[in-house]
């Protein structure tokens, strides 16, 4: 090989590498300025209440006016805030927030909304230096120390995808599922692992006559689901608990046990499992809905790896090691590793539902195959 060639295509993909890194820097500064302007109220502020001078944004938000015009410039020349007259004064220049943008930072209700993924990435490098310790000591990190961002941003991500989609696409494409949740006697529903409890909601929001039981060991996360309840007008049909779904009183109460993004992180997947098995009755379903990624390793992975690999790096790896004895899956959870996990809890098939998402896999796990 002429050397030559070779040192051309080292500085080839050195040049490219270093552009990365930029890009990217560039895109961790999006992640925490934009983070700073959705805590601090300045986008909302901006879309509902129109364009402003860094003053009028300070007034109306109750923030400091110097800091405010850093915040506006920097936005505007990230492409993210429009300004009206880049000439004016410092202190008289107007800044807008594109239509375009106002959906995906300040409408909690869109699909598209994405605001809790920022909040999801502020929290998980929040231990950063907690996550450095376990990498070395091979320990874990408690969820806890990831705090009330990475919290509510969980919850908040798949807030929309489950009041619009969960009851009204997702589970009526599941017939017997769907019947047996709008027929008598009202059916009972076990959400494991609720979180926030936007999938218990849309559940019952959608299923007027059930009856769900959402479990949680998190106590935040029990408290904010149980909020989340209360503010839907829900309360006499959802009941959040953090509580151990293992109980034995519980055996054979629930037709539908659901697990939404969450077995991935559990440090016992089986005996997880196993407790969703004992929970349904004869003829209950048993539904996961976990991550999309690919059936096997492969250098450049699927669409969503390289998010799914981050999450996992951070936070779902190191959590999942928290406690002493874990099965290590992290996010990126193969399809065969939930088989082997369903056939150890004592599952005989794992069906893979015509569901089509980006981001989900669901799987129903069958108890009885004929």
């Amino acid at each position: 090989m002429d050397p030559s060639t070779t040192a051309e295509g080292d500085e080839k993909e050195r040049g490219s590498f270093v552009e990365r890194l930029l890009a990217s820097t560039g895109g961790a500064f999006d992640i925490f300025t934009i983070y700073i302007g959705d805590r601090l109220g300045f986008y909302r502020s901006l879309g509902e209440q129109g364009p402003a001078t860094s003053g009028e944004l300070a007034a109306r938000t109750g923030a400091y006016e110097r800091y405010v015009r850093e915040w506006l410039e920097q936005q505007t020349v990230a492409g993210i805030l429009r300004v009206e007259d880049e000439n004016a004064d410092a202190r008289s220049r107007r800044y807008r927030l594109p239509a375009g943008h106002k959906e995906v930072l300040i409408d909690r209700d869109s699909l598209d909304y994405l605001m809790p993924l920022v909040q999801l990435v502020a929290g998980a490098v929040r231990p950063m230096h907690q996550v450095l310790k376990a990498y070395r000591s091979g320990k874990g990190v408690p969820y806890p120390y990831y705090g009330a961002d990475f919290r509510e941003g969980q919850a908040g991500m798949s807030r929309a995808m489950f009041l619009r989609q969960l009851g009204t696409e997702w589970l009526p494409s599941i017939p017997d599922v769907h019947q047996r949740l709008m027929s008598d006697p009202p059916a009972r529903v076990a959400d494991i692992g609720c979180g926030g409890a936007w999938s218990s909601i849309g559940i019952a929001h959608a299923y007027p006559k059930v009856q769900v039981d959402g479990y949680d060991l998190d106590e935040p996360s029990v408290t904010l689901a149980q909020a989340n309840v209360a503010e839907a007008g829900l309360g006499e049909r959802v009941c959040i608990q953090r509580r151990d779904a293992a109980d034995p009183s519980l055996r054979g109460r629930y037709d539908l046990v659901t697990a939404f993004e969450c077995v991935h992180d559990m440090s016992n997947p089986v005996g997880a499992l196993r407790t969703m098995l004992s929970l349904a009755r004869d003829g209950g379903a048993v539904i996961v809905m976990d991550e999309r990624v690919g059936d096997r390793f492969t250098a450049k992975g699927n669409e969503v790896e390289w998010m799914m690999y981050g999450w996992s790096v951070l936070h779902c790896l190191p959590v999942a090691k928290a406690d002493v004895h874990s099965a290590e899956t992290g996010t990126v959870m193969r399809t065969d590793t939930l088989k082997n996990y369903a056939a150890e809890a004592g599952f005989c098939d794992v069906e893979i539902l015509p569901i089509d998402n980006f981001f989900f896999r669901f799987y129903r796990l069958k108890a009885l195959c004929r």
